[in-house]
């Protein structure tokens, strides 16, 4: 009885033994096969990259001015300011008047606008950088001044019916913190004149917050 109770655990142990290398091998074969599908990402990845001379060219298209850089570039001087800022949609409009200095920088790749004045009998400095990113096909930009500290970004695109150029994106909001949509207008109507109107959207409606007419010094 002894004997046969013997052999029967030795029994048991080599089928626990055989079943624990089954189990060992079927989570080594799992884990290669996970592996193999986790390095397959990278595989095509690498099968996808272009070859250098393909990347060489579309870099120095990117890099390269275009027509649409030409005419940033045409607002390139000294220029007059008359503002007008809307506070209320039934107040009349703050007025104040200051002056811009346009230069394109980098190649000719980026257009850079420094502007100047008083407001409220403070000085005010605003710095503007309007790009065409070639390979995006479309416009962007940056806005900072002195009366705030962030930076607002937009991009758009020029349309062609209305003959100006249209950019949308969002601020912040000094009073909650929070981003509001703002859309930015860039008329030209001819080279000694331009139009700019700044629109945002408060509580689902958008009301116009500033234009300013520039003009050629």
């Amino acid at each position: 009885m002894k004997k046969l109770l013997i052999c029967a655990t030795a029994a048991v142990f080599m089928l626990s033994c055989n079943n624990e290398k089954k189990n060992m091998d079927a989570t080594s074969s799992a884990d290669s096969s996970k592996m193999s599908t986790a390095a397959k990402p990278a595989d095509t990845v690498q099968a996808a990259m272009p070859d250098s001379a393909t990347m060489m060219k579309a870099w120095k298209a990117y890099m390269t001015p275009g027509e649409e850089h030409k005419m940033l570039a045409k607002s390139n001087g000294k220029w007059e300011e008359d503002m007008k800022m809307y506070m209320s949609p039934d107040a009349p409009p703050q007025t104040m008047k200051s002056s811009c200095e346009n230069t394109m920088i980098l190649n000719g790749l980026y257009q850079v606008s420094v502007h100047k004045g008083m407001y409220n009998g403070m000085p005010f400095e605003g710095r503007s950088t309007l790009a065409y990113n070639n390979a995006a096909k479309k416009y962007q930009s940056t806005w900072i001044d002195n009366m705030g500290s962030g930076i607002m970004n937009m991009e758009g695109k020029w349309d062609d019916a209305s003959k100006m150029l249209i950019m949308s994106g969002t601020e912040t909001d000094p009073v909650t913190g929070k981003d509001i949509p703002v859309r930015e207008t860039m008329k030209f109507p001819d080279d000694n004149n331009q139009v700019m109107e700044m629109f945002e959207t408060r509580g689902g409606k958008e009301s116009k917050v500033m234009a300013i007419n520039f003009k050629r010094q």
